[in-house]
């Protein structure tokens, strides 16, 4: 179903029916409350072991990574923060009128930047949410809501790729799609590619790309980023565990596993590991999964790519999204890069 946006004459109000609409695109196995562990068995099954970083958001787990987003030694959030509330006019300014997706949109705290830039100039205000969370995505737009009495929301309860494959709104304005909060970084190069080329594929020439990114830096700050002092880091990796306990009536002692993060400069990324502290099996009785851990064994829960702005800017333009604007820190830690879709190469 296409998204037609009406928008109210000056001075007309609009009900809250007419400015939300929610639609939840997700299938059971897309959702880890609902799937059967698939993903569980082929990960603690293969060498070396990995999980999907899916497991850490239960409640805890969500908690938990807000914490960490206001870390001292975490400074991936405020730097990305600091460069949008400083550069979301520039943006709005280039972009024009458009219709905002955002994929993985969580609280959209970041996001209010750019929305209140685009209302401040005056322009019709589209947002289309992409979450997994329809709790979280709700909350959030009931909040927006009340924010910007001019805000329309098509909220799309979903995985990437259905979003992407969504029918776009009909305002006929170009879109923008923000991908931002350095979430690119937890993708392989080969899942980083695919998604990259969903993206392109989901926009016509003229629409734009925002993209948030972690650059390669000094490597004692990269590791002390998901090392914090207050143990928050490694709270947040050991529920992965706790929570498939719950999920799948698996028997993880915690205390038998530590919490590793460094830095891999071959790969320019950071490697978040669970590592076994003795010998031990683990059984998952709901998915009948015995697994067996060798003392110091590494159980990878997550990576996060740190990426060098000339080679990323290639290949953001090797895909149709060649890079109109680079948006960065003082330090050079972090960037936005606003790319705008071409013909197909």
């Amino acid at each position: 179903m296409t998204f037609a946006l009406s928008h109210a004459a000056p001075g007309q109000d609009l009900t809250l029916d007419d400015r939300l609409v929610i639609q939840d695109l997700l299938s059971p196995s897309d959702d880890c409350r609902g799937d059967d562990g698939a993903d569980v068995i082929a990960g603690l099954t293969r060498q070396p072991k990995a999980l999907p970083p899916k497991y850490f958001y239960d409640h805890l787990g969500s908690h938990l990574f807000e914490q960490i987003t206001t870390l001292p030694e975490y400074y991936l959030t405020r730097t990305e923060t600091a460069i949008l509330q400083a550069h979301s006019g520039d943006i709005a300014d280039r972009v024009g009128p458009c219709d905002l997706m955002e994929v993985g949109s969580g609280s959209s705290t970041k996001t209010r930047y750019l929305l209140t830039a685009l209302a401040q100039a005056g322009y019709p205000l589209s947002y289309q949410p992409v979450d997994v969370s329809g709790a979280m995505l709700k909350t959030t737009a009931d909040q927006l809501l009340v924010e910007y009495p001019r805000l329309r929301i098509q909220g799309l309860v979903a995985t990437y790729e259905a979003a992407l494959a969504y029918p776009r709104p009909a305002s006929g304005y170009p879109r923008l799609i923000a991908f931002i909060g350095s979430t690119l970084g937890n993708l392989d190069p080969e899942q980083c590619h695919a998604l990259l080329d969903r993206i392109t594929s989901a926009m016509e020439p003229g629409d734009y790309f925002l993209l948030g990114v972690d650059l390669v830096k000094d490597i004692d700050v990269l590791e002390r980023a998901y090392n914090d002092s207050q143990g928050v880091t490694a709270a947040f990796n050991l529920n992965m565990l706790q929570h498939l306990n719950w999920r799948f009536g698996g028997n993880f002692d915690l205390g038998r596993f530590r919490h590793r993060a460094e830095f891999n400069p071959w790969a320019s990324q950071i490697e978040i590991y669970l590592d076994s502290l003795e010998s031990q099996r683990v059984h998952l009785e709901q998915l009948d999964l015995g697994v067996t851990f060798s003392r110091g064994e590494p159980l990878l829960s997550e990576i996060s790519r740190k990426f060098d702005l000339a080679s990323l800017t290639a290949s953001l333009t090797a895909v149709g999204l060649p890079v109109q604007q680079v948006f960065m820190d003082d330090q050079d830690w972090f960037a936005l890069l606003l790319c705008r879709r071409v013909a197909a190469p």
